[in-house]
């Protein structure tokens, strides 16, 4: 397993990682790239280095720490597969490694270190199956045969919560995270007996749990758009004229506005008024398109201005980290979600 050079990186892989596995073929690269508040802007939007900021975040990340996490090679996988135009052979390989940890989990040295790894991953690669082949992949299946054995009474899933939001944080989340991967898995797999049982446990914990804050409740949101049952059209209304009420004057969301947050770094002040950022602008905009708004729409379009005018030297859309400033790995999320809301609009 890869060991951190320095403390810090020691708690985020404590924290963070969900699963370890032998080293990937290619070459490892030196370090995972970490993201700076102030790279300058794009002198040119470019969706070719969106997917070349993407493919070394999520190869790197999945190389050198050897792990899934929500924050960089899951919405790697859910994203990556909208930019055709470039080669998906980074893709590929980390769905490669996913693919290998899901076989592996009934061995001693594959078993997953959290229920979390099993959950995530198999949301994951059922949203990924239906952007690529439109086939539900067996191991998919296997890991969401797996993912209803580990569902909580209530309907809910053991998520890990390391105080790390808005991911790592509760939950809701991962139920929710759920609904998205199963609402999504192609072959009609959310009305198959595999899935029956636990969907109709799903369903239950999320009409009846209230979503702890608007990111959650957008999510809900999304998951709606694919997986009746989960969300009322009244909820569904409301949650819509929350989202469009935040937009900012210079078209765009930003994360902290999204719920009401306690850093990992209690000296860590989280701004509400801080500038937009690319997770909060992209997971809104695409989140609205998958709830019918349309692209022309007004909000849509000021959305979009600000994530071709937003873009930074590398590809990326920085979005500052809830919980530090010692690191952004949510970028890599910003990035991905960006990608997303573009694609979503064209």
């Amino acid at each position: 397993m890869f060991k951190p050079a320095n403390t810090l990186l020691a708690s985020v892989v404590a924290l963070a990682v969900f699963a370890s596995a032998a080293p990937a073929q290619n070459a490892v690269p030196a370090k995972v790239p970490g993201s700076s508040p102030d790279e300058p802007m794009a002198a040119k939007f470019s969706l070719a280095k969106a997917a070349e900021f993407l493919d070394t975040a999520g190869t790197s990340w999945t190389a050198v720490k050897k792990c899934g996490t929500c924050h960089t090679n899951y919405p790697y996988l859910m994203a990556r597969p909208a930019l055709k135009e470039a080669p998906l052979t980074g893709h590929d390989e980390v769905r490669a490694f996913f693919e290998k940890r899901i076989a592996g989990w009934d061995t001693d040295l594959g078993k997953p270190r959290f229920e979390t790894e099993v959950v995530a991953t198999a949301a994951t690669l059922a949203f990924n199956d239906a952007q690529t082949t439109g086939k539900l992949h067996p191991l998919t299946r296997k890991a969401l045969d797996r993912m209803w054995t580990l569902q909580l009474k209530n309907g809910s899933f053991d998520w890990l919560k390391c105080g790390w939001p808005p991911f790592e944080h509760d939950d809701y989340y991962g139920a929710v995270y759920v609904a998205v991967g199963v609402g999504h898995a192609p072959e009609d797999y959310a009305k198959s007996d595999g899935a029956k049982d636990g969907l109709a446990k799903l369903r239950t914990y999320l009409m009846k749990t209230s979503p702890p804050n608007l990111h959650h409740k957008a999510w809900l949101l999304w998951a709606s758009a694919k997986l009746d049952g989960v969300l009322t059209k009244e909820r569904r209304e409301e949650t819509i004229k929350e989202l469009l009420a935040l937009q900012r004057p210079d078209g765009g969301w930003n994360l902290p506005s999204l719920g009401y947050w306690q850093a990992f770094d209690t000296k860590y002040e989280i701004d509400k008024s801080g500038n937009s950022d690319g997770y909060g602008t992209g997971l809104v905009v695409y989140v609205l398109r998958q709830a019918g708004l349309p692209a022309d729409h007004a909000a849509i379009q000021k959305g979009v201005k600000w994530l071709h005018g937003n873009q930074r030297e590398s590809g990326r859309w920085f979005t500052r980290s809830l919980n530090t400033d010692r690191y952004h790995y949510i970028t890599n999320a910003g990035t991905a979600f960006a990608v997303l809301a573009l694609k979503s609009c064209e």
